[in-house]
């Protein structure tokens, strides 16, 4: 089935050294543009990550130091990188937990202006858990009957997610296909204000936290009870997307 796109939608995969989005780091990024036309584009490269890949890494995805100490730091390539991305949704297999999330933090750290807060967001590995309950593996086999090669090369996984979406979008009367409808009955980004989920909307579309002892209170609240918890939070281990979150609550309240 063709998707029926009012934007180009890209589908995207990150391979990493890791999976804590503040330490860890992009190695390889993959991205199947397809546009509203129905062409495709898929452009893929390594980077070099400005640390070791730990062994446990290369295990899963296959890359090592050797392959990228002369490949460019995603601090080169994040300017075209987001030159690609301009005016596009994003698609991806679990995406909204790691790579969205990640991506982010990547353009953060390099300096670059990216505004994720208008785009819509598709995860097929959120549609068919709520379908299936599967894996990606399994996910290809299942709708397009194939065995997926070189499973966990983010080229491989990319190709193969946006396979699954459309073989999901024939086989299933009740999923539209549109990327709004999909983003928003199939993401989990609907109420988080931060790509993390340390913040998020309550039933009544308030700024609440997510986690620790000040779980379900407004933001605001909490800011303006105990200032010092705001201090904690940008000092701690958290993403840069949640602190710039947060420092955009503070200071509309301050300025408000």
């Amino acid at each position: 089935m063709k998707l029926n796109l009012k934007n180009p939608l890209v589908f995207f995969d990150l391979e990493t050294t890791g999976i804590n989005i503040t330490k860890d780091r992009i190695v390889e990024i993959s991205l199947l543009k397809v546009h509203p036309n129905g062409k495709e584009e898929i452009k893929s490269r390594l980077i070099n990550p400005e640390m070791p890949i730990p062994a446990q890494a290369t295990a899963i995805h296959g890359i090592t130091d050797n392959d990228v100490k002369d490949c460019p730091t995603f601090k080169q390539v994040a300017k075209s990188l987001a030159d690609m991305l301009e005016g596009c949704d994003l698609a991806g297999f679990n995406s909204s937990r790691f790579d969205v999330p990640m991506l982010s933090e990547e353009f953060l750290r390099a300096g670059v202006d990216f505004d994720m807060s208008k785009r819509k967001f598709v995860d097929v590995q959120i549609i068919f858990h709520k379908k299936e309950q599967r894996t990606l593996e399994a996910a290809y086999k299942f709708y397009c009957d194939k065995e997926l090669q070189n499973a966990h090369s983010a080229e491989a996984d990319t190709i193969a997610t946006y396979e699954v979406l459309k073989s999901q979008l024939d086989r299933y009367p009740d999923l539209e296909n549109d990327v709004a409808f999909l983003s928003k009955e199939y993401s989990s980004f609907n109420n988080n204000v931060d790509f993390a989920g340390r913040i998020i909307f309550d039933e009544k579309g308030v700024e609440v936290f997510n986690f620790g002892k000040h779980k379900g209170k407004p933001v605001v609240q909490v800011l303006r009870n105990e200032p010092s918890y705001y201090s904690w939070m940008m000092d701690g281990d958290f993403p840069l997307n949640t602190k710039q979150v947060l420092t955009k609550i503070r200071l509309r309240e301050v300025n408000g």
